[in-house]
């Protein structure tokens, strides 16, 4: 009976340990569903890849002047999409990614700046369209307020619930992002609060969901950055509590961060 007792012990133990390694669930976390963007911008779209190329990596491309659009064709051969001006007035708001002008009307060369744009956030298909990906991305990085993060002088991670977007900080300014992220779901929701880095690997197993973690950063319980597994726009879904990064912000900020940096979450992710 003895070693019965002693091997049930063991075992238990041992699964306690496994549950901690990657994604924890949320105890407190609410009901819901996430309600933030569909997963594609038409329902045509193919299947994206799980981890969707960029074009570039820069966080934040150089400002240019917006130029009056009797300086482009009246037609483009885009498709206009049905969030033609939200897109426009976000991404005008924005101010990194080249001339645009707020009409609603499509143009060539805002068909230009939005596949940028697209390209940059792993939106698929990244074809000029104005849709509803698109424009959830661009609305919620536009409404991203750096100041909200109270990240002092030093180098803090930045999180926003809320907006669902992260961005990096140091010296008081915004040295990569804002970004797109995708934090837990519904019953595992990622908790807001102050936590430092304590864990890092190139690549991580994560135990409990058997799947590799690129570029992971753990700084709470089982919670951690990492390259999402899956495509990082299907919000009917989420982590299980990490926070899921694009490929080319999860090198960033496994190329930034350390052991012992800050990381700063706050908001909620609506729905959780």
């Amino acid at each position: 009976m003895r070693r019965n007792h002693a091997v049930a012990v063991v075992a238990a133990a041992a699964a306690t340990l496994f549950a901690l390694t990657a994604c924890q669930p949320d105890s407190q976390a609410g009901g819901g569903s996430p309600s933030l963007a569909p997963v594609a911008e038409t329902s045509a779209a193919a299947s994206p890849s799980a981890s969707p190329s960029t074009a570039s990596p820069s966080a934040s491309p150089s400002k240019t002047a917006t130029p009056s659009k009797t300086t482009t064709t009246s037609t483009s051969t885009c498709q206009q999409g049905p969030r033609q001006k939200e897109v426009e007035t976000a991404l005008a708001k924005l101010g990194t990614w080249g001339a645009i002008v707020v009409d609603g009307q499509q143009t060539d060369a805002d068909c230009a700046v939005i596949k940028k744009f697209q390209k940059r956030f792993g939106i698929s298909p990244a074809n000029g369209r104005a849709g509803d990906t698109t424009a959830s991305v661009a609305k919620r990085l536009a409404a991203t307020d750096p100041s909200k993060c109270q990240a002092g002088t030093g180098l803090v991670a930045c999180v926003d619930l809320t907006h669902q977007t992260t961005y990096l900080m140091k010296g008081g300014q915004v040295i990569w992002g804002p970004t797109v992220t995708r934090t837990g779901m519904a019953g595992y929701a990622t908790p807001s609060g102050w936590y430092k880095i304590f864990d890092r690997a190139p690549k991580h197993w994560s135990n409990p969901y058997e799947v590799w973690l690129p570029y992971w950063q753990q700084f709470y319980n089982g919670d951690g950055f990492h390259e999402t597994t899956t495509y990082i726009h299907n919000t009917g879904i989420g982590s299980h509590g990490c926070v899921n990064l694009l490929k080319v912000d999860a090198q960033k900020y496994y190329s930034t961060l350390g052991y012992g940096s800050k990381v700063h979450l706050y908001g909620r992710r609506p729905g959780t």
